[in-house]
């Protein structure tokens, strides 16, 4: 089902992909496409694909500049549609993700885990979750975290499709789309820093 839904999407939104792809490349000038490896189903790592938002300017030490700093004009409004997850389907159709299922984190998460939290590596990532339908960025670590763990538990196709249905309404209200911080989560750290 993943696939063949993921082949119509693809299909049907390859224009706005394309078109998204150009303006992000004349925007940044570079390539407009976000390849980051991330651990997938069982932590078997894969490269995911994403629109680029950002550009890579750096401050005089050579570090990059703050995420606000380096969104670019366009960057906001994908991010804003959720544009820039749409390369996200070649991961589905290549069978790294799933459409619904935890949000595939950054390796070096992995070393902070606790036993209850590898937990959500037991399913194949997704492009949208429970904890995106419940906060998505303007939630805590620990409260994704234990939505993911709810999700890999509860698991069924039923639970999938009310999840589908409540991210089309989150997309259409462009809702928790970040916190109120920043434009990204900040890193997630470790369990002690959740307690401090």
């Amino acid at each position: 089902m993943d696939v063949l839904v993921a082949s119509i999407v693809l299909i049907i939104f390859s224009p706005i992909i394309l078109l998204s792809l150009l303006i992000q490349w004349i925007e940044i000038g570079s390539s407009p496409v976000y390849i980051q490896t991330r651990p997938g189903k069982n932590e078997v790592p894969f490269n995911i694909f994403k629109l680029k938002t950002m550009n890579e300017n750096r401050d005089s030490e050579g570090n990059l500049l703050p995420d606000n700093l380096r969104i670019t004009s366009f960057g906001k409004f994908f991010r804003f549609a959720s544009i820039d997850e749409l390369p996200q389907l070649i991961n589905v159709l290549k069978g790294d993700m799933s459409f619904v299922g935890p949000r595939p984190l950054l390796m070096e998460y992995l070393d902070y885990y606790n036993d209850e939290q590898h937990k959500r590596h037991k399913v194949r990532p997704g492009i949208t979750g429970l904890a995106q339908v419940n906060g998505r960025n303007s939630i805590s670590w620990q409260e994704k975290f234990n939505y993911d763990i709810k999700y890999v538990n509860d698991l069924s196709l039923a639970l999938d499709f009310i999840i589908l249905i409540k991210t089309v309404k989150k997309v259409l209200n462009s809702s928790d789309i970040q916190s109120q911080e920043q434009v990204t989560m900040p890193k997630f750290t470790g369990n002690e820093n959740l307690r401090s």
